[in-house]
């Protein structure tokens, strides 16, 4: 499902490389075709708005969306489990769902990164792939909502994937959620959260989403390792 990559990809960091291949972008969602009208346009409004757009404000934008708390984080299990100890559990199974199939991470990244697990779902087959999907719906249906809540155009990505997989039965309750929610604590106490919190997993893997944020490293298009005898997963171009 090259759709899914295309999702993927407008999730990621914003770099020179992800702006040339957004009319790409616009081909494979037309190509498939798999998205309802109203979500497929939301998508191209969202396309054409990147390409038109200045990178640096492009990058600024989603540091400021997805970078400078927790209530929009793009990793899965932030929402899931917290500061849980079950969070580094989830981790490690999902790592090796990755593995059985015969992926290996080669971008420094934690698995439950949103762009590296819908870069996943898209080289596995359809049904597969929106089942592993429709088990974190709600995660996705939250994300999205806070997104339209705060004015952003990226919701449409959230959108699609519901579109894609159907909305969570409580999908009401979760928007009430989204509206009432005053703001993101960990916006409010940054400083004393980035100094309490040196935890690493992994090596502290980088990817795509480990852009220049504070994290210190530039950013990495998600790229995974096939086995030796095996073609590459990695779709190279759209």
């Amino acid at each position: 499902m090259k759709t899914l990559k295309v999702l993927s990809a407008l999730l990621c960091y914003p770099q020179p490389e992800l702006q040339a291949a957004l009319g790409e972008m616009r081909e494979v969602l037309d190509e498939e075709n798999l998205l309802p009208e109203r979500e497929h346009r939301a998508l191209l409004s969202l396309i054409n708005q990147m390409q038109r757009a200045d990178l640096i404000e492009l990058q600024e934008r989603y540091v400021r969306l997805f970078d400078r708390g927790r209530a929009l984080s793009l990793h899965l299990f932030e929402h899931i489990h917290g500061e849980s100890r079950d969070r580094g559990q989830a981790m490690i199974n999902l790592l090796e769902v990755y593995q059985q199939h015969g992926f290996e991470l080669s971008a420094r990244e934690l698995p439950d990164y949103l762009p590296l697990f819908l870069e996943y779902l898209a080289q596995r087959p359809a049904g597969e792939a929106l089942d592993m999907l429709a088990d974190v719906m709600h995660v996705m249906a939250l994300l999205g909502a806070r997104l339209t809540e705060q004015g952003s155009d990226y919701h449409a990505v959230f959108d699609a994937l519901a579109a894609l997989t159907g909305e969570p039965a409580d999908i009401e309750a979760i928007r009430q959620q989204a509206a009432s929610e005053g703001p993101d604590e960990a916006i409010a106490n940054m400083d004393k959260i980035w100094e309490e919190e040196a935890v690493t997993f992994l090596a502290n893997q980088e990817g795509c989403g480990a852009h220049q944020n504070g994290h210190g490293a530039a950013a990495q298009p998600v790229r995974w390792m096939p086995p030796s005898n095996s073609t590459p997963p990695v779709i190279r171009s759209l």
